[in-house]
């Protein structure tokens, strides 16, 4: 079925008008750093839960503004997934091999933020989750689609597709949690020792799918029950 495009965040600083990815969620290919990664994705939260494996939680950025990309809008912001059939939409487009490789490591029901990037007030705006795992994306394979690569075959893909992996809309966040005042809790956590400390979203500010930890999933959530600081 069509879908309106998607765009991640790529390559570029925290959040300063990078290109995105989920660009709709698309990050750079050109980011050689990134493909010196380990190609084995890194587990972020381990915790046992009634015998199930351990869950991982994620955060995902997607552009909500419009930008054309080879001809395409790839415009996809959360009121856009809320708009899908049954609030649910593939995530694809991504182009970076740690973010592929985190895409492939995401299971079934495990949580991620939904984060509007590459606009005029990036942050955390709502919460989805994972309900398709990684399977090819197709969009690598379509001439007129902005994420073709030639150098990729159907019996052989490159890249690999997480619709929501199939992602689900879950739900918005109470409040809006911008970046900035993530950004000053990670300061402060970096002297203190608090959740935010080694937070992904810094680290590896160019990653457009990024692991969270469970500890910094509960503090970003608590930060929904507090005033803005």
């Amino acid at each position: 079925m069509p879908r309106p495009r998607k765009r991640l965040t790529g390559a570029a600083g925290p959040d300063k008008k990078e290109p995105s990815e989920k660009r709709t969620k698309t990050e750079s290919s050109g980011d050689t750093s990134a493909k010196l990664e380990s190609p084995s994705p890194q587990k972020t939260s381990t915790s046992t839960n009634g015998g199930k494996n351990s869950s991982s939680y994620w955060l995902m950025k997607s552009e909500p503004e419009s930008r054309l990309e080879k001809g395409v809008d790839v415009k996809f912001g959360i009121e856009d997934l809320k708009a899908q059939p049954k609030q649910t939409a593939c995530w694809d487009g991504v182009r970076n091999y740690q973010a592929r490789n985190f895409l492939r490591a995401m299971k079934l029901e495990e949580e991620a933020f939904f984060y509007h990037s590459n606009c005029k007030q990036p942050g955390i705006v709502g919460l989805m989750k994972i309900v398709k795992e990684a399977y090819p994306d197709h969009t690598q394979f379509e001439k007129n689609n902005p994420h073709y690569d030639p150098s990729s075959k159907k019996d052989n893909p490159k890249w690999s597709m997480v619709i929501t992996v199939d992602v689900q809309f879950v739900r918005m966040m109470k409040r809006f949690i911008p970046l900035e005042e993530l950004k000053a809790h990670h300061h402060a956590h970096k002297a203190s020792g608090g959740p935010l400390k080694s937070m992904t979203l810094f680290t590896r500010q160019r990653l457009s799918v990024q692991p969270v930890t469970r500890e910094e999933f509960d503090f970003i959530l608590s930060l929904e029950e507090t005033e803005p600081s």
